[in-house]
């Protein structure tokens, strides 16, 4: 029979309910002329694209705030700095900005604004002037929009909203403020959408227009007022011709909408919600919209929970998306997104790292990505509560699709590289020759400059792998790696089978919970097959007899970098009359 593996993550505030966790892989719907009414891929892997700043250096370390393209250039805001990035990714910074969290930017064709929450700066590329707002009637800004050649911006801890002058962010007249007067809660964020401006309060959302009103141009829609506001200023992001956010009112929190016109339509599930009620801060959420391959994303990252959950707008499913750490999942590396040069990019919550979101990239920055499915193994009220010896488990999915030999082992690379540069004392001269790329030969002992600490070498191999070796075709990686580490190293990669990233065959793990996802059993391994081998079956066989409950949940995951897409699974089970 057909056991119930595609579908959505829906982990119940009861595991026995339901226990059906995806982690890293997206449904996508067949429309016709299918094997199946859809299937399970893989999400798109982190392929590293630059590095932005100084942030191998632990201290300077902040991690990308935020990302804006227009006018040919992409515009970064790391830690503590403003930098411009043209089309051939030579970054050049702007200047300095403050604050630590995120940023909200937005652009009127020729000023870049930047909300740092309070302060706010502004770059104009035709005159190349950058500097902080001084204007004294300034207010602060925690996020910003343009609408109509107006900058517009909601007062931190406020009810209140102003207007630039028209085409200047510089200029703020003192009058040019309005107040968001339906309901008396605070203006936490906006956004505008459709030539309309919309107020998040922490309990209602009101829309404004522009009116072209003499004295204050906009002017609050009639009957655009919802009694469901905004938990999370930065969670509100644009995306299929709506507005998504993270919901809160005067009767609770933590449900996640979109607009259906002036209405605030639930997007999430009772699963969802429950998960996000166990976060101990969910005002700190982030979110951020992409669309790859026809699906339209809405990625909303709780960061001091570590947490990042995606909804599909095409299939109106969520999963998981997360980085593996080597031991658990934690969020999402990413914390921004800018559509520029014809790439989906995405910035680093922690370092300085830009990545491409690649659906061909099955690692996340050369690290592996760990994909996951737990689902039940029989249908939705077939379960009779008597027990089923399960014989047989057959993966209905893509085989043959072993990882390349080509291909480096950079775990391995990292280890033994931290063992190598550790080793070395380069003097800066050197140390800046490698970091540019310029000399890729045997690093010596030179000078006597202080080495730096274990934290520092780690961020420079980082550096290293992205702007060096991540550069190089697997030719040049390996001899690379030979000149700089020696015949001894290159030798001890020949035992990992031709510089093998993982597995040639690409392995899929198992388990089962016999206790409705409690607790579970040893992993146990099956093959999907060589590179070119797509007629290997994937398959478990001997699988017991499910126990006192009577029930079971079968989880697969995997690590290797290897495409992933799943039709369905068929499951080989006998009832007893126990």
């Amino acid at each position: 029979m057909k056991t119930p593996i595609l579908g959505s993550s829906y982990v119940a505030r009861s595991v026995n309910a339901a226990d059906s966790r995806m982690v890293n892989l997206f449904p996508e719907i067949v429309p016709e002329a299918g094997k199946e009414p859809a299937f399970l891929q893989r999400c798109p892997g982190l392929r590293p694209l630059t590095l932005i700043g100084d942030s191998f250096i632990a201290s300077d370390t902040q991690g990308i705030r935020g990302l804006w393209a227009f006018g040919g250039y992409l515009y970064v805001a790391a830690g503590g700095k403003l930098y411009r990035v043209d089309q051939n990714y030579v970054q050049t910074e702007i200047g300095l900005i403050n604050g630590s969290g995120p940023v909200s930017m937005s652009d009127n064709g020729t000023q870049l604004f930047v909300a740092c929450n309070p302060d706010a700066f502004i770059y104009n590329t035709s005159t190349g002037v950058f500097g902080q707002i001084t204007d004294p009637d300034f207010p602060g800004a925690v996020t910003v929009g343009y609408l109509d050649g107006y900058f517009v911006f909601n007062e931190p801890n406020s009810q209140r909203f102003w207007v630039t002058s028209l085409n200047d962010g510089t200029a703020i007249d003192p009058l040019d403020f309005a107040s968001a007067e339906g309901n008396p809660d605070n203006v936490v964020s906006l956004m505008v959408d459709h030539r309309e401006v919309w107020l998040f309060g922490n309990n209602t959302v009101e829309v404004w227009y522009n009116a072209g009103l003499a004295d204050f141009p906009l002017a609050r829609i009639d009957g655009a007022f919802m009694e469901t506001g905004c938990l999370a200023p930065y969670s509100v992001a644009k995306l299929d011709n709506s507005v998504f956010w993270l919901g809160s009112d005067a009767r609770g929190n933590g449900i996640v909408y979109r607009n259906q016109g002036y209405n605030a339509q639930r997007v999430s599930t009772h699963a969802i919600e429950w998960q996000i009620q166990q976060y101990n801060v969910l005002n700190d959420a982030i979110g951020y919209s992409y669309q790859q391959d026809g699906h339209s994303f809405y990625v909303l990252t709780f960061p001091t929970a570590q947490a990042t959950w995606v909804f599909d707008v095409a299939t109106g499913a969520w999963h998981e998306r997360a980085y593996w750490d080597g031991v658990q999942f934690r969020r999402h590396r990413s914390n921004c997104q800018a559509n520029f040069n014809g790439k989906v990019i995405v910035g680093d919550w922690e370092n300085g790292n830009l990545y491409v979101y690649d659906p061909n990239v099955f690692t996340d920055n050369f690290y592996p990505q760990r994909w996951l499915r737990s689902w039940r193994a029989l249908p939705t009220g077939q379960n009779n509560l008597k027990r089923t010896a399960q014989h047989m488990l057959q993966l209905d999915c893509e085989s043959g699709v072993g990882a390349n030999n080509n291909i480096i082992n950079w775990q391995l690379v990292a280890d033994k590289l931290l063992l190598a540069v550790r080793a070395i004392q380069p003097e800066k001269a050197l140390f800046d020759e490698i970091i540019d790329g310029k000399r890729l030969g045997r690093i010596t002992t030179l000078g006597t400059a202080t080495p730096l600490n274990i934290t520092d070498w780690r961020y420079l191999i980082g550096y290293i792998y992205n702007n060096v070796i991540g550069n190089l075709v697997n030719v040049e990686r390996k001899n690379f790696i030979e000149n700089f580490m020696g015949p001894v190293f290159a030798a001890d990669l020949q035992k990992y089978d031709g510089y093998a990233i993982s597995s040639k065959q690409g392995n899929v793990m198992l388990r089962w919970s016999d206790d409705g996802g409690h607790t579970w059993s040893n992993e146990h391994w099956a093959s999907m097959g060589k590179l070119g081998e797509y007629g290997k079956r994937v398959i478990w066989r001997r699988l017991g007899m499910t126990t006192k409950l009577r029930d079971r949940v079968y989880e697969i995951s995997g690590t290797d970098s290897v495409k992933i897409a799943i039709m369905g699974a068929e499951l080989s089970a006998t009832p007893t009359s126990a």
